[in-house]
């Protein structure tokens, strides 16, 4: 990929939850949720954020789109910073940054019909006549592979596939760059997983999006991803391309991630990495490297020093003392 200028720049960016105790509610301490996170997000690429359950990267995806007010760090979108923006500064930037929710039964009102739903969009941030919102409405399902007439039903009626279309839709409906997929396909089954990755791929090159793909199936992320971050613990552990991360992975905890792929070669089995014990508690941040306390690798400047952010070979970046 020719360098540019990224469309999303995230700069040690932090997410705390304060946790509160006692009749006054006071604050006793934080749940580190993202914990110092710099990326660049280029137009045009789906970039894959991974890690185990619990890593940070949902709270990741919701702080950059302002679902989450962020603790420190910045957020610039096409040069302009928009971190920490109040709701009315940030609304003209919520045309450009959608997402695509991993629930698509909750994240649907059940009882408002689909066609409702999708045009709040344009309620909200147009001045369309309401004959031209219900028409752009009924493009839009037919878009995603759905009916015209079913603009009438409610979420009830459709499939888990069906209402994962309906929030696609919702997502693409004001012409945004950059779409966050979290977990858009893990609630689906296999075949029906394919037929969404096909349509987002499609959606990619007919609206010129930008995705950033939140899973944990390392598998999907190889097909669909052109760059991958790895996270643990609310930190980046190692960031390169799809090609780079599968073929030669640097970080103890990538390779035991990637060690966990079923192989599709009958008879061949790859050599399973078990990590021991449970991801720390993020409200008590381990000292050092946040990986210490599970890699088979880890020496005493691991538990003292937090390994440096730096690229190993171009575009291939890992924190780690041991690589």
């Amino acid at each position: 990929m020719t360098k540019q200028q990224p469309l999303l720049e995230v700069k040690n960016l932090k997410k705390y939850f304060p946790i509160k105790s006692g009749i006054l509610k006071r604050t006793t301490g934080n749940v580190q949720a993202v914990e110092n996170v710099s990326i660049d997000v280029y137009e045009g690429e789906t970039l894959g954020v991974v890690g185990e359950s619990g890593c940070g990267k949902s709270t990741f995806g919701r702080t950059v789109l302002g679902l989450e007010p962020l603790t420190a760090g910045t957020i610039t979108f096409r040069g302009q910073e928009v971190g920490g923006f109040p709701y009315r500064q940030l609304k003209k930037f919520k045309k450009e940054m959608q997402m695509i929710f991993q629930d698509p039964y909750a994240s649907l009102n059940p009882r408002q019909r689909v066609g409702d739903t999708l045009e709040e969009a344009f309620i909200i941030h147009t001045d369309l006549p309401k004959q031209e919102r219900q028409q752009r409405v009924r493009e839009l399902l037919v878009e995603v592979g759905l009916k015209e007439e079913y603009y009438e039903r409610y979420p009830h009626e459709f499939s888990g596939g069906q209402r994962q279309r309906i929030g696609i839709a919702r997502a693409i409906a004001l012409n945004p760059s950059l779409i966050v997929c979290d977990e858009a396909v893990s609630a689906l089954d296999v075949s029906v997983q394919a037929q969404i990755i096909k349509l987002l791929k499609r959606l990619q090159q007919s609206h010129q999006l930008t995705y950033l793909f939140i899973s944990h199936d390392l598998g999907v992320v190889r097909h669909v991803c052109d760059r991958v971050l790895v996270m643990y613990l609310g930190a980046t552990a190692e960031l390169a391309s799809s090609d780079q991360l599968y073929s030669n992975p640097l970080h103890p905890y990538t390779r035991a991630l990637l060690s966990a792929i079923p192989r599709p070669i009958p008879g061949k089995k790859r050599e399973r990495i078990r990590l021991q014990g449970d991801l720390p508690n993020p409200a008590d941040y381990p000292q050092g490297c946040p990986f210490h306390t599970r890699c088979p690798l880890a020496t005493e400047q691991c538990a003292k020093e937090r390994p440096e952010w730096r690229e190993i070979e171009q575009g291939h970046f890992v924190a780690c003392h041991e690589v």
